[in-house]
């Protein structure tokens, strides 16, 4: 009998995602490494916007397909070697800049969030399979960017202001430099990740939970 061609899909997908179990640390380490290169890169698909020091970039979908991809710890690993490293000097935060000024900035509460939307995200769906239909994964990978990512980044936002002498923000005033202009783009990236991560991952119980 012919094996449809979805069937085929989904079995090579369930094996790919074997990974997470038979691959010994220093491969997961490599995958990680390579997905923080993945949301450096995508820091700088960059637009300025001229009212807030915030710009639009691509760095939540990559945060959000390597949750998914790489479960809790190996994805939270990912996103501190990006902001350690970063810091460190490794010029791949928006605009091509590093250095422990980008995390001490007006951007520096968005890349804490990163490690807190990956490990949130990527518990989850290690955890319960359900989590990985596209809606349900929409759902997480929006409250994961507008709450665990938007969330740090406005209070970081406001108290950058505060130190830098610039004044206390009004709500409203920080809901626009920090948060409105980017509703749109993150919405769609939200449902591009959503799309490619219910593509890739893998639906059986049994790889729910990866060490």
């Amino acid at each position: 009998m012919t094996v449809p061609a979805m069937d085929k899909y989904r079995v090579a997908r369930d094996n790919a995602w074997q990974w997470s179990r038979e691959f010994g640390w220093v491969k997961k380490l490599s995958l990680s490494l390579g997905m923080a290169c993945l949301v450096g890169l995508l820091a700088q698909a960059r637009i300025p916007l001229p009212w807030t020091p915030v710009p639009i970039t691509g760095q939540t979908f990559g945060v959000l397909l390597a949750a998914v991809l790489l479960g809790q710890w190996w994805s939270g690993i990912s996103m501190a070697m990006y902001v350690v490293l970063g810091v460190a000097g490794v010029p791949w935060f928006n605009g091509g800049t590093g250095g422990l000024s980008a995390i001490a900035g007006p951007t520096g509460g968005y890349l804490i969030g990163f490690v807190l939307a990956a490990l949130f995200l990527g518990y989850v769906v290690d955890r319960y399979a359900k989590a990985r239909s596209f809606r349900n994964l929409f759902i997480l990978m929006f409250f994961a960017d507008f709450v665990l990512v938007f969330g740090p980044g406005l209070l970081q936002l406001h108290l950058w202001s505060n130190i830098a002498g610039k004044g206390a923000i009004a709500f409203p005033a920080l809901l626009a430099m920090g948060l409105i202009p980017f509703i749109p783009g993150e919405i769609i990236k939200l449902i591009t990740a959503a799309s490619a991560a219910w593509a890739l991952s893998s639906k059986k119980d049994s790889l729910a939970k990866r060490e």
